[in-house]
């Protein structure tokens, strides 16, 4: 493919450039609009700047069904479509006449008491355009990812904007001490409830937060506060509305999509897209570079990738590791060889740029170069972990195994890197529990103030919640990931507002009044001294600087000197530091011996039960710690510390 691409298009370098050709595209004499709708008998563009009157500019169509009209501009000089005013395409197709929003389009808006977005024309006057001030950061060694999404990022029931976020959100997430911010829900979207990921414009930000120069505002500030900013794309499938997407466009099943049962994924009720289409690659790879060229994103967090690369999308398969499940007739070959374009193109053209890849098959080669024939992602997000956390939380403590803890945290391909985490946007929608409400349930309502006695279910879930957040980290992977406001442990669910749903069938399915209620972050609640989520919150930031300062992550040196099933304790060592976690509820250990690979004096440098994070101080932060020599858990060193029950440890060689 890449052959053909150089051969009939010049390179992947000017096939990833559409958006220079297709959509609207400003010149010294005027405005050319061009769309590809090889389905379409006719053609014309509509909108404010001709009273939307079809005859006024009728459109060309040349052998590629691409059609085309070229409009001059005014006497004066001005653009023939003044920027902001409302566009459309209408077309005479199979199914009938049909006005759709240009697939190109750079911007859309919802009006009040309409549904259907209505494409906008969008190119301000120069004095108007943002102009980015600040280099992209260079990529850090360790990538610790804030997940956010703009819209509920507000602490007040509303849709939050790129400038409150940039202004308010972005500053919170330098101090808490991540690198990387992913953006969610960018790709406009005109189901809100959605989370963004049924996408209707492909190129435009969403509107609903501001305008593309908000966006790009907000992504300067954040460069400039030293945090890439990393997109959730969403290539694996399409809104399936008609009025305002990809769907139908020209009238046809098949024109963006596989056409019939292929090109519809019935449990996300969606459009999925033929990957073997030449323009669809065109369209694909342009809106990767778009995202990466006009607004300067640093990366992406690829969605969906597993559904992407099998005909049967992963859906009620258990893979077993077996090679004939990666590279059988289930492949979809087409799908994987895009995503080797989109990751060549990427890095090709970005050097510095990051993709991280959500894949819960265990695609082999996913983290390999495309250079060395792999499909070509920077990281795989680990997503068993946290599926194993919930697993377990729903089990008794004596129930939890820590060789299955272990082995869940350290499964992943050798030198692979991955993005773990223990919780994502995933478990926080409403139907599910965040880590913290599974723990402390309804106790979260009326014990997390510091001047009322605790609970039993208060002091396990805060003891629980910071270990099983710092395993993760520790053990899991390269890079780490956590949604806005778990890092407190944010209670409740998310529930977008709704209304009711009538079904066909006459049932009807409750909302939730239209309520903002549940669809924001109580950022409030982890900055409040005087509640215990302020010390969940102040843990998160040590856990962050800690990697910061010793860079555990990325150090080649990883072992695992302890899983005592008996003791319910985990030892290990990666690079300088050795953590320790008791997980057992009700027996500390006093004199308990640790290996360790380095003579010296070791020092707490994290303790989860200091009293600043809400636990007991039953560890004494100054007193040192002396190895001994002799073999012990396949060590050449030990030390004795005490290990109070539900406590993490981190030790470092300080001598």
């Amino acid at each position: 493919m890449r052959e053909e691409i150089d051969k009939y298009e010049g390179g992947l370098e000017i096939f990833s450039r559409g958006y220079e050709k297709l959509g609207f595209n400003r010149s010294t004499t005027g405005v050319t609009y061009r769309e590809w709708a090889p389905g379409a008998k006719s053609a014309s563009l509509i909108g404010d700047f001709n009273n939307w009157n079809p005859n006024a500019d009728v459109m060309t169509q040349n052998e590629f069904g691409v059609w085309e009209v070229f409009l001059p501009n005014n006497a004066d000089g001005s653009s023939p479509i003044p920027h902001g005013s409302r566009v459309k395409i209408h077309m005479d197709t199979p199914t009938g006449i049909k006005d759709s929003i240009p697939a190109w389009i750079r911007f859309s808006v919802q009006a009040p008491g309409e549904i259907p977005y209505n494409g906008i024309y969008y190119d301000p006057p120069e004095e108007e355009r943002y102009v980015f001030q600040h280099p992209r950061p260079k990529r850090p060694k360790s990538l610790r990812i804030y997940e956010a999404h703009v819209g509920m990022s507000s602490t007040e029931p509303k849709i939050n904007t790129y400038a409150e976020f940039r202004d308010d959100v972005l500053p919170r997430i330098k101090m808490l001490g991540y690198n990387a911010v992913q953006l969610m829900a960018i790709q406009e979207h005109s189901y809100y409830a959605s989370f963004g990921y049924h996408v209707t414009n492909f190129f435009a930000p969403s509107s609903r937060c501001g305008t593309p120069d908000d966006l790009k505002s907000l992504i300067d500030k954040a460069h400039e506060l030293g945090l890439l900013v990393l997109m959730d794309i969403v290539h694996s499938h399409a809104s399936n509305n008609v009025l305002d997407g990809l769907n139908m466009f020209d009238g046809t099943d098949g024109q963006y999509f596989h056409s019939g049962a292929r090109g519809y994924h019935w449990m996300w009720d969606s459009r999925l897209f033929n990957y073997g289409s030449w323009e669809v690659l065109r369209f694909l790879l342009s809106n990767a570079r778009w995202w990466l060229d006009e607004y300067k994103f640093d990366g992406f967090r690829f969605d969906g990738v597993t559904s992407m690369m099998y005909t049967h999308h992963g859906l009620q398969m258990a893979f077993t590791g077996n090679y004939d499940e990666y590279f059988g007739l289930a492949t979809d070959v087409d799908a994987v060889v895009y995503l080797m374009l989109v990751n060549d193109l990427i890095h090709g053209l970005f050097p510095e740029a990051v993709t991280v890849g959500e894949d819960v098959s265990g695609m082999p080669t996913f983290g390999i170069p495309v250079q060395d024939g792999g499909v070509g992602f920077d990281y795989r997000l680990h997503m068993a972990v946290a599926d194993k956390w919930i697993e377990l939380l729903k089990k008794r403590d004596e129930d939890w195994q820590m060789g299955d803890i272990v082995h869940t945290l350290t499964n992943r391909r050798w030198s692979e890197k991955c993005v773990v985490y223990a919780e994502s946007h995933d478990q926080a929608l409403v139907g599910d529990k965040t880590i913290a409400f599974w723990l402390m349930d309804k106790d979260m309502y009326d014990f997390m103030a510091l001047d009322r006695p605790s609970t039993p279910l208060i002091d396990r879930g805060i003891a629980l919640h910071k270990m099983i957040r710092l395993i993760t980290m520790g053990l899991g992977g390269e890079g780490y990931l956590n949604f806005m406001g778990n890092e407190f442990g944010h209670p409740e669910w998310i529930d977008f507002p709704r209304g009711e749903q009538h079904l066909p069938d006459g049932r009807v399915i409750p909302g939730n009044n239209n309520s903002y209620d549940k669809c924001r972050r109580r950022f409030d609640l982890g900055d409040a001294e005087y509640l215990r989520y302020h010390g969940m919150q102040q843990f998160d930031q040590a856990m962050q600087h800690l990697e910061d300062r010793y860079g555990f992550m990325t150090s080649q040196h990883q072992y695992i000197s302890r899983k005592d099933e008996g003791d319910r304790v985990i030892v290990f060592e990666r690079g300088d530091l050795v953590f320790v976690f008791n997980f057992h509820w009700t027996t500390s250990y006093s004199d308990y011996r640790v290996g360790c690979l380095k003579p010296g004096k070791y020092k707490v440098v994290l303790d989860s039960d200091s009293k600043l994070f809400g636990g007991f101080n039953r560890i004494d932060p100054d007193a040192d710690y002396f190895s001994m020599e002799g073999m012990y858990d396949n060590r050449p060193n030990s030390f004795m510390l005490y290990t109070p029950c539900r406590t993490a440890v981190v030790y470092a060689l300080v001598d």
